[in-house]
Formats: structure tokens, C-alpha cells, sequence
């Protein structure tokens, strides 16, 4: 199996992923990385709203809501 580098909004519900990268300003990256988005973490896509809504993540036993737009800035690679 291939793995594929790509946003987190390409996910689709179920898919877990490593993250790779966060690209965005530096407050809304500290906002991330205090919620527990950091470079190397898996994650898992649980949702995705109707109509880009948000996102609804799950690191660790954590889950957490993100904008479609916050999600589209960090880069992931399928497991």
C-alpha cells in the first residue's frame, strides 16, 4: 500500500493519517499544537458536516472540531 501525501480535508470518515505539516500563521499553529496537532501525530477522521461544515478529528482519545478552513492547512499522509 502507497501512501499519499495530502490535506486533512481529503480524508474521508475512517481514514487515519500522520500529520506532516502545519501551514499557516504562527498563532493559529500554537492554537493547533496546544490541541495536540503536531508534526508526527496519527489521526483519524471520525466526520465530516454537511454543506463545509467542520471537521470532527480524533487525536488519541481526544476529539476535536475543526474548521474546514484550519483543516485545509495541515498536511497529512494517509496510513
Amino acid at each position: 500500500m502507497t501512501a499519499s501525501t495530502e490535506n486533512l480535508t481529503d480524508l474521508v470518515s475512517g481514514e487515519s493519517a500522520t500529520i506532516l505539516a502545519i501551514h499557516t500563521d504562527d498563532a493559529l499553529r500554537q492554537r493547533l499544537m496546544a490541541l495536540g496537532f503536531r508534526v508526527g501525530k496519527h489521526v483519524e477522521l471520525i466526520r465530516k458536516a454537511s454543506f463545509s461544515g467542520p471537521l470532527q478529528v480524533r487525536i488519541g482519545t481526544t476529539d476535536i472540531l475543526l474548521r474546514k478552513n484550519e483543516a485545509s492547512k495541515i498536511a497529512v499522509e494517509k496510513i
